[in-house]
């Protein structure tokens, strides 16, 4: 369905607000607490209150002078990591690197993933869980702030899956 202007999105506006505060709209996929992505598409519980709120009065137009403008057409596709650590299960780092993201690989739909840094000290790092992933959603996910992982830091992907564990300075 397009949702490009109001009179293709006014029909919707009941099954979009029940999608939004089930939190399946925007598809996200990440939960939150585990890692903080600097690309989250998902709702703040107030922006989640105010859709709810527009729908819950009938759905008004608004005023078109503060319309943003339509977008081109097409879906830009995400590059796909230039560096990167691929990881299956368990991997110990030889080296210590610095993470600046995460590109989840092998992924079949419906399924999770959880990628947990455990750090030579013994401290955990949640960097990401992906709940009832779905194939049109693949996107990499990128830290709002880099994290350095020391040597010896073991790296678990679980269950099933890969990642590539993209590495280098944001923006490479």
């Amino acid at each position: 369905m397009a949702l490009l202007t109001y009179d293709e999105t006014r029909p919707w506006a009941k099954a979009i607000r029940d999608e939004v505060a089930e939190r399946r709209m925007p598809p996200w996929g990440a939960v939150k607490g585990f890692g903080d992505f600097r690309n989250d598409a998902s709702l703040s519980d107030p922006e989640i209150e105010m859709i709810v709120l527009w729908v819950e009065g009938g759905a008004p137009k608004g005023d078109d002078t503060y319309l943003p403008p339509v977008p081109a057409p097409g879906i830009r596709k995400p590059a796909a990591p230039s560096r990167g650590l691929a990881i299956r299960a368990e991997t110990t780092l030889s080296r210590g690197i610095t993470v600046t993201g995460i590109a989840p690989r092998e992924m079949q739909p419906d399924t999770s993933m959880q990628i947990i840094a455990r750090l030579p000290d013994g401290s955990v790092e949640n960097l990401l869980w992906l709940r009832n992933h779905r194939t049109e959603w693949n996107r990499s996910f990128y830290f709002r702030e880099p994290l350095t992982l020391p040597k010896g830091t073991l790296m678990a992907v679980r269950p099933g899956a890969s990642a590539v564990i993209i590495t280098g300075k944001p923006g490479q």
